[in-house]
């Protein structure tokens, strides 16, 4: 089984609406979505799947963390290094 690959801050997009599936191992090449790296590496995570309502900038999170995932809450910023 892969380990997840978390980042030290969020990664911010300009989103547009739909349904996503954000990535939440950090194994995905389409990073910040889920492309089934989870499913080919063996990871015990799943991405979180999100109906995006309008076109806007949004923060990602990818430390995994957050407790309003998959959007960035300042968790990243208490964590250390």
């Amino acid at each position: 089984m892969a380990d997840i690959k978390t980042g030290d801050r969020p990664l911010v997009i300009d989103e547009t609406p739909g349904k996503k599936a954000y990535c939440q191992c950090g194994l995905s090449a389409k990073i910040p979505y889920c492309d089934g790296a989870h499913s080919r590496e063996g990871t015990d995570v799943t991405p979180i799947v999100v109906e995006v309502a309008e076109t806007g900038t949004k923060a990602i999170c990818q430390c995994f963390k957050s407790r309003k995932k998959p959007w960035c809450d300042g968790t990243h910023s208490r964590l250390g290094a």
